[in-house]
């Protein structure tokens, strides 16, 4: 095999909740770094996003509720809402003669994926330089509620927040486990798990003894009823699937 780097790197990123109260993240560092995550795969080199930064501690206490008052959200040097934007784009279309047909689920996909990159690369490129981040994945939770907060017009729509800033006491918590590569990768087309198959992905996720912890916690008999029962239950991923869906339209998609 060819010699690769960044093995080290990658296999030890991990998310980082707790934040340095006394070191910022400072503006010219926060745009250096967006710029650069910029330079991400884009669809037609369109850049369907735009990233609202929050700083103020008065927005910071309107949106902590809006993400379920995650102490990360208060504690961060900047929280980072990333949109998916057509809006600066057909804008430009029309101050240019041509008219944009945008107005579609299509569209909305595209932005995503564009934003999705562009805010993956900016985490990249933030840890490379010391510094950490955590996804918040009640985005879509009250996707409605954070739009209005933010105030983001038609075409506009939220989909990933990420709070940052340098560790709270230098160091980085140790990395999550992970899924082993033969669970994922399927050789020319997709097979069908075996029983087998589940028990070898997923057997030492389940010996781990954080996820013996959530089970006990939660009163469970396995970890997946943990997922299924309390941390994502199908009446409350119906709702989140309405709700968002309510905005994807409200916002003219």
């Amino acid at each position: 095999m060819e010699e690769l780097k960044y093995f080290d790197f990658f296999r030890n990123r991990s998310t980082l909740r707790k934040y340095s109260a006394t070191k910022e993240v400072s503006d010219e560092t926060l745009s250096a770094l967006l710029e650069a995550a910029s330079h991400a795969p884009t669809t037609g080199n369109m850049q369907l996003y735009s990233v609202v930064a929050t700083r103020d501690p008065k927005m910071k206490e309107r949106l902590a509720p809006l993400h379920f008052n995650q102490p990360t959200v208060k504690g961060c040097s900047v929280m980072l809402t990333f949109c998916a934007d057509l809006n600066r784009f057909e804008r430009w279309c029309e101050e240019r003669n041509a008219k944009p047909g945008f107005d579609n689920f299509h569209s909305f996909i595209t932005a995503l994926i564009d934003t999705s990159l562009f805010a993956q690369q900016f985490v990249t490129l933030a840890e490379l330089n010391g510094i950490g981040s955590c996804y918040l994945g009640t985005v879509t939770y009250n996707a409605e509620a954070i739009a209005e907060v933010l105030e983001l017009p038609e075409r506009v729509v939220p989909v990933i927040c990420l709070t940052v800033g340098y560790p709270e006491d230098g160091v980085f918590p140790a990395a999550s486990d992970r899924l082993p590569v033969q669970g994922i990768l399927h050789e020319e087309v997709y097979h069908p798990y075996k029983s087998s198959d589940i028990d070898d992905i997923y057997g030492p996720k389940e010996e781990l003894e954080e996820s013996r912890r959530f089970v006990e916690e939660n009163g469970k008999e396995t970890l997946a009823q943990v997922f299924t029962d309390v941390r994502y239950p199908g009446k409350m991923n119906k709702e989140v699937s309405e709700s968002f869906s309510r905005l994807i339209k409200k916002k003219g998609f």
